[in-house]
């Protein structure tokens, strides 16, 4: 009976030490929208503080304090194919952006891009920047002159140093 009594209380005891573990909810974030005329990812600007955006965007899937030894740390969201990099002041979006823009750049030929931002500023072969009212927009382009990749920064083409 004793011993009955003394192995029921210590499988309790177990039961309730297990119990105390927490609920976590995941963080929620809305669908990203890119503005590519005003230079905005979900109302956040590329020269937004590292801290404003993981408290408005909280589910980023790596956060690299922007001091870091390669001098490229920000807040990146890799499923969502968005990049901050917030010590340099500018914003990647790349082919696997599944959120909606204001000018839909994604996909689009070189030759169709005249109509919404004009000529670029300054133009290479898998590279064109376009000078906009925030500063660069620079668009890179796939081997079938397809834009794959756009670089939303605060900073002027010549200022604007990129991570790899």
């Amino acid at each position: 009976m004793k011993l009955t009594a003394t192995l029921t209380l210590s499988f309790v005891l177990l039961l309730a030490g297990n119990a105390r573990a927490q609920l976590r909810s995941t963080p929620y974030c809305p669908p990203f929208h890119v503005d590519v005329l005003d230079g905005t990812i979900s109302k956040l600007f590329p020269q937004s503080p590292h801290g404003d955006i993981k408290n408005r965007l909280p589910c980023f899937t790596e956060a690299t304090d922007e001091l870091s030894s390669w001098g490229c740390g920000g807040v990146f969201y890799k499923d969502k194919g968005v990049y901050f990099y917030t010590y340099r002041d500018f914003v990647e979006i790349r082919d696997n952006f599944n959120g909606s823009m204001t000018v839909p750049l994604m996909g689009s030929t070189r030759n169709s891009l005249f109509k919404w931002l004009g000529n670029p500023r300054v133009k290479d072969f898998s590279w064109e920047s376009y000078q906009m009212k925030y500063g660069s927009l620079v668009l890179f382009f796939d081997a079938s002159n397809k834009v794959n990749r756009i670089i939303i920064s605060s900073k002027s083409p010549e200022t604007l140093r990129l991570c790899e």
